[in-house]
């Protein structure tokens, strides 16, 4: 096996590591580059020339060392590498229940080649060439959803006052009437009714209904909730379930 291994070294607690990165990249400049500024924003880095390191770590997990696949919290991954397929890799990751968030690089941009590292399981899709600093950040947000994420709610139906939701069906009730929802809206509305009365930021909206792939800014939350309203509300201009909490956000009461 050929491979390049560079780690962080031990933190000590006033340098605490946001989380060990394995970095599998065949091209030396971006990989040292990429190691380097996640490494420079307080992250442990593990990286690798050779997508055989990730099947090597597989391996190593029965054995309760720190130089396993449980002990990585992200993947950044090349699609083509030597020997092993980046696309291969990720979906023989999730064919074996690893869940660890997985965010690729590739050169190809297109709509088809980003989708296809999408469905074989990644959690993200980066092309080349690309801005460190937006990698950090999409780094950082694989890692707060896979830390802190919505806990399952499943619920056949929701009801709210004079709104009903079917979730599985994707179909919303106000007043007796159906309604027609953008995809972007239902699941707004989706969010809000599961948790009643809880504020939400813009940010926090924007990371949970657009998340990584969101390019806007936050007036596109306004302008979603202003749909909404105009669709559930009997008067949006004096909304009686989806209140704007000034300075904070906006909640479902």
């Amino acid at each position: 096996m050929v491979f390049t291994l560079s780690v962080e070294p031990t933190q000590t607690n006033s340098q605490r590591s946001l989380g060990r990165v394995l970095v599998v990249e065949d091209e030396e400049l971006i990989r040292e580059t990429v190691a380097l500024s996640l490494r420079d924003e307080g992250f442990e880095v593990i990286a690798a020339e050779d997508g055989r390191m990730i099947v090597d770590l597989f391996h190593q997990q029965d054995d309760g060392s720190d130089r396993s696949l449980d002990s990585i919290d992200a993947i950044i991954l090349d699609l083509m590498l030597p020997s092993i397929n980046g696309l291969d890799l990720c979906r023989w990751l999730r064919q074996k229940g690893q869940t660890v968030p997985i965010l690729i690089l590739s050169a190809k941009g297109s709509e088809t080649d980003r989708v296809v590292g999408l469905e074989v399981g990644a959690d993200d899709y980066l092309t080349k060439p690309f801005g460190v600093r937006e990698l950090v950040a999409r780094v950082r947000a694989l890692l707060r959803r896979n830390r802190y994420p919505i806990p399952p709610s499943n619920p056949s139906v929701l009801r709210i006052k004079d709104i009903t939701l079917f979730p599985q069906e994707c179909r919303v009730i106000v007043r007796d009437q159906e309604i027609n929802l953008s995809p972007k809206e239902f699941r707004l509305l989706e969010l809000f009714m599961n948790h009643p009365r809880r504020v939400w930021s813009r940010d926090q909206l924007i990371e949970r209904i657009w998340e990584a792939d969101f390019m806007g800014d936050t007036k596109t939350v306004d302008v979603h909730i202003r749909w909404l309203r105009e669709k559930i509300e009997l008067d949006p201009s004096h909304p009686e379930y989806l209140l704007t909490v000034r300075g904070f956000g906006y909640r479902f009461s």
